[in-house]
This record gives structure tokens, sequence and C-alpha cells, in this order.
């Protein structure tokens, strides 16, 4: 089975696409050309970014699992609205082969993530684990919590650490090979076609911000699992290391006092 195939079986409404090299369907627009720009929806008024909006991006947002209709649509791409608005636009996207029934409806809850198109949606992301990376209060975190353990408690609870890095370690492993589409990227799967599916579907509803954004708070867990451990090291040092001149004269008898 191709790695694709899972996911192309979701793209009902698209009609044949004639590429650049002039393949087939009533389209001429290639997937990654750049079907509008559209200015951001989380921008100050004083650094207005505009996105780039390219056909497969607008192809996704038509198939499963959203299905917007025009009106939807119209708004994620800033359309003025008009009494002809929605003819116009599924008017404009059956010139590049693209199908938008009129009166159709929409499968999925509308949430704040449906008005961002997939660049912003990237940026949000890529800002997000910014903030998380350098302003997460892992290290305070970590020295408040371990007021409640005591000494007797120290090897037990620094297993549970140890244990709890191994398992986000490999969730955060498995999230990083996720190739789903984006943007104007389509990259080859590295995942089996039975998880990168659902990955996909966490992708596309969340227009890619899902899974960097997950990753971004995991590592945020990661950094204060480390300080806890740190801190641990620091109050109750392991058994067999020697923390002081007053440790080292006990266990050598040689050294007087």
């Amino acid at each position: 089975m191709d790695d694709t195939t899972g996911f192309m079986t979701d793209l009902p409404l698209l009609k044949t696409m004639k590429g650049r090299d002039g393949l087939g369907g009533t389209g001429s627009c290639a997937p990654n050309d750049v079907f509008c720009s559209v200015p951001g929806r989380l921008s100050l008024l004083s650094s207005t970014s505009k996105y780039k909006v390219t056909v497969a991006e607008v192809q996704r947002r038509l198939s499963p699992p959203e299905c917007l209709n025009a009106s939807l649509l119209g708004g994620v791409l800033r359309r003025a609205k008009s009494k002809n608005g929605g003819r116009l636009l599924r008017e404009k996207l059956e010139k590049i082969g693209l199908n938008l029934p009129a009166g159709r409806r929409k499968a999925a809850n509308v949430t704040l993530l449906t008005s961002l198109v997939e660049a912003e949606a990237v940026h949000l992301a890529r800002d997000f684990g910014y903030v998380c990376e350098t302003e997460f209060p892992a290290r305070a975190l970590a020295e408040y919590l371990a007021r409640q353990y005591a000494e007797h408690d120290s090897r037990r609870r620094r297993d549970l650490l140890q244990a709890t890095k191994q398992v986000i370690k490999e969730l955060m492993d498995l999230l990083n090979q996720d190739r789903s589409p984006l943007c104007n990227t389509r990259p080859p799967h590295l995942l089996e076609p039975a998880i990168q599916r659902h990955l996909t579907h966490f992708s596309l509803i969340s227009h890619g911000f899902g899974g960097p954004a997950i990753v971004a708070a995991l590592t945020a867990i990661q950094n204060f699992l480390n300080e806890s451990l740190k801190h641990l090291d620091k109050l109750y040092p392991q058994s067999g290391m020697v923390s002081s001149s007053m440790d080292k004269t006990k266990m050598d008898p040689d050294i007087k006092k």
C-alpha cells in the first residue's frame, strides 16, 4: 500500500487537477500554485503579515475533515461578503479544478483555528514553541513541587521522573516523524500509513498547529522533569556519592578529625 493512499481517499471533491505537465483535467493550476494571499488575523495592526494560500491548501479545506462551505471558505480567505460572493468563489474554484457544491454543509465544528490559514497556524505554533522554551518556569515549578517529598521518597521519585521522561521522549520522537501535507509541502511519509493517517487528520483539523504545539508543550514538560532530577540530586545526592568533607571523614577512618 502506498503511503499516500489513505490520505488521498479523503479528497473526494478534487476534480482531476491539471498540473504544469499538462496531464488531464479541466484546471490549469498545480497544487503548489498560490491561490491568493490573505492578511493575518493575529498580527498587530502595526505589523500585519500576509500569508500565501496554495491551491493544495484550498483543496484540503474543502475536503474532510472540515469540508468547508462557500461562506466559511470565503471568511477564511478574507473575501468581502457580497450578494454573489458564494457563486463567484465557486466559479473561481471551478477554473482550477475544485468543486464546491452550492448549499453544502460543513463537516467539522468551527473553532478559532478554523479562521487561520496554514501558514499563520504554523507561525503561531512556532511562536508558542519559542515561548515554551524560553519562558516556561520549569526550574521554579520543579523546586516548588520537590518540597513535598522527603529524603526517603527521593529514590522512588527519581524512578518516576526517569520513567516519565522516557515515555514523553517516545511520544515526541513519534510526533517529530509526522509528515502531514502542509502549505506548499508534501514530504514523503516516514511512518506506517495506519498511524500517519491519524496524524494527518489532526494536522488538517488544526491546519498544522496541533503537532508542533504538542511537541512544544512536551518539550516544556521534559525541561521540568530535567530540572526536577537536578534539584533532587542537589538536595539528596544518590548513595555512593561523597558530597562533603564530613562524609569523607566518616568513610575514611585514616582521616583525622
